[in-house]
């Protein structure tokens, strides 16, 4: 298929990276041991840059940076300085429009290296605090300016690229990620328990929220998005600079609704083309969904590999076979992953992982991705980028349908208006009875504004400021990780902050349309791509009909060798005070029966707090993977023997103890059609002809959840080999549970 967009270009990109440094704000010089504490902060986030590591020290200041170079490996070494050396300033991230930036200082600067942020220092030394107002990027900035005595911390207008800050004693302490503030011997080193327990985004609380981000840890916080942070080094004063904010919807009724879709396509392809830029080869995460499908699209014309996860669940919502069939559509070599039934974390590999993520909201995804990283770097040794199609759904509708109930848009809009109620009505949430305690509401929404004035004026407007925090909380934070973990950039074409001006900016009275499961870029990549692909219902990677592979596959990690994770998460500081020892456990044995009885990821999160607590104290090395090596499976058919083997459940023999799955109920019809039927949470599934398959039907119906296998067919009469591939299939479509059995302990 062709495509009407140019060539890709190589030359200067970006650089993954970490930054980390420190700075005294009371006029007092630095220690002797300032270098060494720099040092481990910089070891600290060595995963990030593995290239490279640097280190700047002044007299009141000092700051290191450690390098993935993508681009010019031997010119682009940070922390770049002014030439009468009193303006040190480092990058991690990418800066889009550098090129057109350097042209603009044409004749007023002298540009040392090839790298794309070092016209950062060039325009700070011309504009000073309003040096990113023409800034097109992801970054994380740290500024040590001697001529003003000042340190200046920034992030990009999302907050994509991550930077964290702790104010102590006269000392202001700042890095790319948590556990390098950790490695100074003045950082408080305790999880938030009480703040991470009442977050929206960790307890999953029907609620809509747009309060800042949360870090999880006391005393360290998000340096703003948007914002650069003033600290003077004379005495601590602070001021934010607040260079962008999410905009709020145009009335612009003068622009037809043609306008968007079109501006939809064209920065869309800008931004992907910019994504593109680099010296070092570039790969695409392919799920079998719209987004990256569209990212891949309009990558095609480079030959780029596409990497896609095979696990039980993506098998059986077909999104591991949609994203085979889009990448051979565009003529891209795929690669699927795999994740068998019996590829579960062990506790160290747990625990490994939820130290780079430094977040209680680490769950499948972020194993999957990490693993998935890990295969690319592997597979492609030269590769060090990823696209992603992160982003499209918080801001284009992708949601809509789900948080519609069923409904359309008007009952999206309507549930929307009710989380607006709840959010505005805070600590007088009795009053939501008047609107939630009736269907016919006695009082009308103008209502809430004797509490917080306009806060239902535009529940949408209110739904994009929550999905904003969202994405800054746990998605930023997600691909972030789990990339610079496995030494490769996530790029993220869909969250080029012209695109999210864009969305945010569409007129109420094209919302229906545009936003409503994601037409906006549906029409706006319809040249570029199959109607099939474009079609496709939204796919949420390991969720949906086949959730209960992974959810399985963590439940069993959970348990393993006598609940080893939740036992030490138990045994940690502060744990005794916030966790419910007995009720996890029985939480967890739960779900060993039954899947449905609760939700392993939350119990995961309360698990990850408490592992997070002891890890505060013993600061643990970040390591690499130490599990099994992902490997790729070459899929011909995806309902054929090699992709049901690898993700067969727990193998079964005649000791097992086998139950009908909750909800699952045998019915028989009239003697006359001699017609069985399985009914599913109260829906007619499958239809058993009594004449053909009566063994089966009696096999089903002795499984009683307390005799074995061997004793069940015994009392049927039938040949268990004959029934097994039966078995099997009812254990993979969830109509049968394996009941654990106790093992006997040792004599």
């Amino acid at each position: 298929m062709s495509t009407p967009y140019a060539e890709i270009h190589t030359g200067v990109g970006s650089h993954m990276c970490g930054i980390a440094g420190f700075a005294h704000t009371d006029g007092s010089g630095l220690a002797e041991s300032a270098d060494r504490i720099l040092r481990d902060m910089a070891r600290a986030l060595r995963p990030r840059g593995p290239d490279d590591m640097q280190f700047h020290h002044t007299e009141q200041a000092c700051m290191s940076f450690t390098r993935l170079a993508l681009i010019d490996p031997e010119g682009g070494r940070q922390p770049f300085v002014s030439e009468d050396g009193n303006v040190i300033l480092a990058a991690n991230g990418e800066i889009y429009n550098y090129k057109e930036l350097t042209k603009s200082l044409e004749g007023r600067a002298k540009f040392r290296s090839e790298s794309d942020c070092e016209v950062l220092l060039h325009l700070y030394l011309e504009k000073g605090l309003d040096f990113l107002d023409d800034v097109r990027g992801m970054f994380g900035i740290a500024v040590i300016d001697l001529r003003e005595q000042r340190l200046l911390l920034a992030r990009d207008r999302l907050g994509i690229k991550p930077l964290f800050i702790n104010r102590s004693r006269g000392k202001v302490l700042f890095g790319s990620e948590i556990k390098a503030l950790f490695q100074h011997p003045e950082c408080p080193r305790e999880l938030d328990w009480a703040r991470a327990l009442a977050d929206q985004g960790l307890n999953a609380a029907p609620a809509m929220t747009d309060d800042d981000p949360v870090t999880w840890f006391k005393e360290v916080d998000h340096v703003p998005s948007g914002a650069i942070v003033n600290i003077s080094l004379r005495d601590g004063a602070t001021r934010v600079h607040r260079y962008w904010e999410l905009p709020t919807p145009a009335e612009a009724d003068h622009l037809p609704e043609s306008f968007f879709v079109q501006s939809m396509a064209e920065l869309l392809a800008s931004s992907v083309r910019e994504c593109l830029v680099a010296d070092a080869e570039i790969g695409v995460f392919l799920s079998g969904g719209l987004d990256s499908a569209a990212i891949s699209a309009l990558s095609a014309h480079t030959g780029l590999h596409t990497f896609s996860a095979l696990t039980g669940s993506t098998v059986v919502n077909k999104d591991a076979q949609y994203a085979q069939q889009t990448a051979a559509l565009l003529g891209l070599p795929n690669h699927q992953v795999a994740f068998g039934a019996d590829r579960i974390p062990s506790a160290d590999e747990w625990k490994r992982l939820l130290w780079l993520m430094e977040s209680p909201q680490c769950g499948p995804e972020q194993f999957y991705k990490s693993e998935m990283y890990r295969f690319a770097r592997a597979e492609r040794p030269g590769l060090k980028a990823i696209l992603l199609g992160s982003g499209a759904d918080e801001f284009s509708g992708g949601y809509s349908v789900g948080l519609a109930g069923g409904g359309g848009w008007d009952d999206f809009t309507t549930n929307l208006r009710t989380l607006a109620r709840r959010k505005a009505l805070g600590s007088q949430s009795p009053v939501s009875v008047w609107w939630e305690g009736t269907d016919l509401p006695l009082l009308s929404d103008r209502a809430v504004d004797a509490y917080l004035p306009g806060a239902v004026d535009d529940p949408y407007g209110s739904y994009l400021a929550w999905k904003f925090r969202d994405m800054q909380q746990y998605n930023f934070w997600v691909e972030d990780r789990t990339a610079s973990a496995n030494g490769v950039e996530a790029r993220v074409p869909f969250l080029d902050h012209r695109i999210i001006e864009l969305l945010a900016t569409v007129p109420r009275a094209y919302r229906k349309r545009l936003f409503w499961d994601k037409q906006i870029i549906r029409d706006a990549v319809k040249d570029i791509l199959p109607a099939e692909v474009i079609s496709r219902p939204k796919l949420a990677f390991y969720e949906g009909e086949g959730v209960r592979h992974t959810h399985r596959a963590f439940t069993r990690m959970l348990a393993h060798h006598d609940d080893e994770l939740i036992e030490e998460a138990l045994s940690s500081p502060r744990a005794a005070q916030y966790l419910d020892g007995t009720n996890m456990r029985r939480a967890l044995r739960r779900l060993e029966h039954d899947q449905s009885s609760g939700h392993v990821e939350l119990l995961m999160r309360v698990v990850n707090l408490g592992l997070l607590d002891h890890m505060t104290v013993e600061l643990p090395a970040s390591r690499p993977s130490t599990g099994p090596a992902p490997y790729e499976l070459q899929v011909t058919d995806f309902e054929g023997p090699e992709v049901l083997e690898l993700f067969a459940r727990t193998e079964i023999g005649e000791e097992s103890v086998l139950r009908r799955a909750e909800g699952v109920l045998v019915l028989d019809d009239s003697d006359e059609t001699h017609t069985s039927y399985v009914v599913v949470d109260g829906s007619l599934r499958f239809v058993i002809d009594q004449v053909t398959h009566l063994d089966w039907l009696r096999l089903l119906r002795g499984l009683d959840g307390r005799r074995t296998l061997a004793e069940v067919v015994a009392s049927v009469g039938c040949d268990l080999q004959e029934m097994r591939p039966l078995l099997d299939e009812s254990l993979e479509a969830g109509l049968l549970d394996v009941v654990p059995q106790p093992v006997a302990s040792a004599g």
